[in-house]
């Protein structure tokens, strides 16, 4: 049987259904099966007898070959009922806690496996052995875990660190600018806004010392947002950035001509007010006078002190106070 390709399974049970219908299971240890599934994701590796007797008694072991020194890791170790998540020792350190079987599934013959959130150092050649069987049956099984962009810097010393932002005045709005020193292999700079959306920037300013990148990425911004910027090394599946808010005042201009019927306006009600008031104390205070220069007037009762005029022609008021303050409105 050819070696077949397996995308990402995501659900174990079905998946491995899948598997048998398609035919990909091998069959006495012969053929070869390539699973591919993207970095973080869980992988499940089949192996399952062609008989499908229970295994739940019988021993299997899974191992890795090791990329560099030729060894073998160990993977996941069954048998009758003892396995490596349940207190025997001898698991390699790199799969501790992350690798998987499915018990339900040993009744069938199916002793495949799964790796929860994959490395790309989980790539490579794996083996589903059963020593004790007559005749003994090995399967092959090959994993390629596809490296997504994330931030390695952690873990790989050739990641370059987190840019530098700086935040520059211009004639309209704000000029970012965003620097990265010092990068292996050559890194991609973008400005984006806080939904993602790639910015319209300058050309960028590079240059090159000693086999290292040191690269400049200017744009010019006219609205508050947070802005970040986004650095890029496709060979290593590197990706970082840095973010800075950006606050800009809005101006809010205003024509001569409104200034002026504001400053008019305002003026004739505060006067209007202050006239009111005035009128209001002094009545309070049986204060006013009422003289009438042209014209017939009722004068003043006093024995009910209420006052009643009558003019026939316009008048001229004045306001006359207790201590002597007089002031006239015509």
């Amino acid at each position: 049987m050819p070696g077949l390709r397996v995308k990402a399974l995501k659900l174990p049970f079905l998946s491995l259904c899948l598997l048998a219908v398609a035919g990909i299971i091998p069959a006495h240890g012969s053929g070869d099966v390539t699973v591919v599934v993207k970095e973080g994701s869980g992988a499940v590796l089949p192996c399952s007898l062609s008989t499908k007797e229970s295994i739940s008694a019988k021993l299997f072991d899974w191992r890795k070959a090791a990329q560099k020194d030729g060894g073998r890791k160990e993977v996941f170790f069954y048998d009758a009922g003892i396995h490596y998540n349940n207190g025997r020792p001898g698991q390699s350190e790199q799969f501790k806690g992350r690798v998987f079987h499915f018990p339900e599934e040993l009744k069938h013959g199916n002793a495949s496996i799964i790796i929860r959130n994959t490395t790309v150092t989980d790539s490579g050649d794996y083996t589903c052995d059963f020593p004790r069987l007559q005749p003994r049956q090995t399967f092959h099984i090959e994993l390629v875990v596809e490296p997504i962009l994330k931030d390695r810097s952690g873990e790989n010393p050739a990641a370059t660190p987190k840019p530098f932002i700086r935040i520059i005045n211009a004639t309209v709005g704000v000029l970012l600018q965003c620097e990265v020193r010092g990068a292996f292999p050559e890194p991609q700079l973008q400005w984006q806004d806080s939904a993602g959306n790639k910015l319209p920037a300058e050309e960028s300013q590079a240059s090159e010392r000693e086999g290292h990148h040191y690269i400049t990425l200017n744009t010019n911004v006219t609205k508050s947002d947070r802005y970040r910027c986004v650095v890029t090394q496709e060979e290593i599946s590197h990706q970082t950035h840095e973010e800075t808010f950006v606050f800009i005042r809005e101006t809010v201009c205003e024509d001569s001509f409104s200034k002026v019927a504001v400053g008019w306006f305002g003026g004739w009600v505060l006067g209007a007010v202050t006239v009111v008031v005035v009128q209001a104390l002094l009545v309070a205070t049986k204060s006013i006078t009422v003289n009438c220069n042209k014209g017939s007037c009722l004068k003043e009762n006093s024995s009910s002190n209420q006052r009643n005029s009558s003019c026939t022609e316009p008048t001229e008021l004045y306001l006359r106070s207790e201590d002597g303050w007089a002031d006239r409105w015509a």
